[in-house]
């Protein structure tokens, strides 16, 4: 707007006041259309670009060698497997996880077709709930979680809860969840087998929040709204059930994917990884939710360095994994990520140092490996 037509914007409206005042008859509320020559931007379409002459550091590839701990079947629909090796050679990547998700046939067959690329990628299972609201559910669950783990399944996950239940599966399961009773014989198992269970409880806060003028999340948080489904477990309720379950399962490995949708809240995730030491957490899918407080999240790295993967729940794409290097490595400031996230904020890099990355990049993953094996 120009500085006439705000000064004149303002007269009008001081009139409008002084109108009021005499008259004591409220105006009659009208949307007004914008004055000419103003242009309306909706949400969606902003696409700031920032001014800020800071440092900016072209990233090519990580300083240290990669495990990508949060990933899916992309590959198979994104170009193929070779050409996602490609990208991961571009930016340093040596290993992937892959959680599928998936039993039986289906794992099966992912299983084979990263089968020849068992050096660069490393396969995970889900459970299988068919018969949950059955008597005596349970050792036939147990059963297919040996049989995926004979084929070569080393993890499960990424088990999924926003509230309603488990339900990446081939079966969902409205309203059970990880601390339900009727698991306790696969987690037991996946402790014996030495198995990690990747879990994503809740949703990040803003998905909560009411979508209005408030909610500085918006952008992203109005196509994952939770706000409208009353009858789910709440935001804080999803927490207390993860916490149930490692509790109960001392001696079984638990990575809360996406920080347990905690980024906004890094005090109640490190009280979590301060009381269990068998949690852990990566940070798949939730750079931008971090990219507005670099000081709070460097810090947070800093603390639980031993207790943090890197993943990125993201796809192969090159540009995608330099982003999120970018924010991780560097001191960058007040720069965008339109192509990767759906928030309308800045990003900033944390600026962690060497001792930090190589945990988060690999030696954490190498020490869980070295677990299992």
């Amino acid at each position: 707007m120009n500085r006439i037509l705000y000064i004149t914007s303002a007269l009008v409206f001081i009139m409008s006041l002084a109108t009021c005042s005499i008259s004591h008859t409220p105006a009659p509320m009208t949307e007004s259309p914008p004055p000419s020559g103003v242009q309306q931007i909706l949400l969606e379409d902003y696409r700031p670009i920032s001014v800020y002459k800071t440092p900016t550091t072209e990233i090519m590839s990580a300083k240290y060698p990669v495990i990508d701990m949060h990933s899916h079947t992309y590959a198979l629909a994104e170009g193929g497997i070779e050409q996602a090796l490609k990208n991961m050679d571009a930016v340093g990547i040596k290993k992937t996880i892959i959680l599928t998700k998936a039993t039986g046939a289906v794992f099966d067959s992912i299983y084979n077709a990263y089968a020849p690329y068992a050096d660069r990628f490393e396969i995970w299972c889900g459970f299988d709930y068919t018969g949950y609201d059955k008597p005596g559910f349970g050792p036939a669950a147990v059963a297919e979680l040996e049989r995926c783990y004979a084929v070569g399944a080393r993890g499960v996950g990424e088990l999924s809860d926003k509230g309603s239940g488990l339900v990446r599966s081939k079966t969902p399961v409205p309203r059970i969840h990880l601390d339900d009773p009727r698991l306790d014989g696969l987690l037991q198992k996946c402790a014996e087998l030495d198995m990690p269970i990747n879990i994503h409880v809740a949703e990040p806060i803003w998905m909560y929040l009411p979508m209005d003028a408030t909610n500085d999340g918006l952008m992203n948080a109005f196509s994952w709204r939770l706000d409208n489904k009353p009858d789910i477990v709440g935001h804080q309720g999803m927490i207390d059930i993860l916490e149930n379950t490692v509790k109960r399962h001392p001696e079984t490995t638990f990575i809360a994917c996406h920080y347990a949708n905690l980024s906004y809240d890094l005090s109640q995730l490190a009280e979590l990884l301060s009381s269990y030491p068998n949690l852990y957490v990566d940070n798949g899918a939730r750079y931008a939710e971090v990219g507005p407080i670099p000081r709070a999240a460097a810090n947070f790295y800093k603390e639980y360095q031993d207790r943090i993967f890197y993943g990125t729940d993201m796809g192969h794409d090159v540009d995608m994994y330099r982003m999120t290097i970018r924010q991780l490595e560097t001191e960058d400031e007040h720069f965008y990520g339109h192509d990767q996230y759906g928030y309308h904020w800045a990003l900033n890099g944390m600026g962690l140092p060497d001792e930090v990355l190589k945990k988060i990049y690999y030696e954490n993953a190498e020490r869980l490996f070295g677990k299992k094996d």
